[in-house]
């Protein structure tokens, strides 16, 4: 099982102040989501979320930015945020210079695109002594 997906956008972080905000931008994630998302959510496997945020000059802290996507996926692509049971999460900048050649499209979508943006995977966990 594997899901990929990019947000052309600048993440919002949990820490706004500005709630509706939030709730925009949950949304929003959950619509870029539901354009590849294909069949019922899935609810009997662990699962491991992956994010590539590339940023900008200002970036948000890459912590802040993994709880709403995984929570925009709920009810989508999983029934509910307790499959996650792995989180990778990477800030990466704009400007970088990047192995094209090893990107999955959807990055090479948002690196070719030049803004701020976000690439989400959704796979099967793995093998813990493999992360070790």
């Amino acid at each position: 099982m594997e899901f990929e997906f990019l947000i052309p956008d600048r993440p919002v972080s949990l820490q706004t102040r500005n709630r509706e905000n939030l709730k925009q931008w949950k949304d929003y994630v959950a619509n870029e989501a539901a354009k590849s998302w294909e069949g019922p959510a899935v609810s009997t496997s662990n699962l491991q979320l992956t994010l590539v945020y590339l940023c900008g000059d200002d970036p948000v802290d890459v912590d802040n930015i993994i709880k709403p996507i995984q929570d925009a996926l709920v009810g989508l692509a999983y029934a509910d945020d307790i499959l996650i049971t792995d989180v990778e999460s990477r800030r990466r900048p704009l400007a970088g210079t990047y192995d094209v050649a090893r990107c999955p499209d959807p990055l090479l979508q948002g690196i070719a695109t030049g803004g701020e943006c976000v690439y989400v995977r959704l796979s099967e966990q793995p093998i813990l002594e493999d992360k070790l």
